[in-house]
């Protein structure tokens, strides 16, 4: 049997955290940190990921403004997201990312891990808790 699975990225200006579905598509697992430059080579990586766990759907983070607008950081991730469609020709969805890399700071402190020591861990640490609010959702 063919598992289908999501992706979720937390896409910033120097890193992508990246989180997958397990197979039933239920909980979201860690699994790396991209950095973004160069982007044909991030892009490259997403790709790779794609391909060795069969992803049908990823779903990014879109950084919405607290009043729901949608500011220069979010115009950039739709861009970047847009090159990745192309490269890899998988559907995107956008997923509300507000507040994620503050929860996922809160969650690593209390796992007793120095969020400022690590960016990298938050960004996967906010990927993961982008694609759980999407799985939850649809569940």
């Amino acid at each position: 049997m063919q598992y289908v699975r999501y992706l979720g990225l937390d896409v910033g200006t120097k890193r992508i955290g990246s989180a997958i579905s397990d197979p039933l598509a239920i909980t979201a697992q860690p699994l790396k940190v991209i950095f973004r430059m160069p982007e044909i080579k991030a892009i490259e990586e997403i790709e790779k990921i794609c391909k060795e766990y069969n992803v049908e759907t990823i779903i990014a983070g879109l950084p919405r403004n607290m009043n729901g607008t949608l500011g220069f950081q979010a115009e950039d991730v739709i861009a970047f997201v847009d090159k990745i469609k192309a490269a890899t020709g998988i559907e995107v969805k956008f997923e509300d990312e507000r507040l994620t890399s503050k929860d996922a700071a809160r969650i690593l402190t209390e796992q007793n891990k120095k969020p400022s020591k690590n960016k990298g861990l938050i960004d996967v640490t906010s990927a993961i808790l982008i694609l759980q609010q999407f799985l939850d959702r649809r569940s």
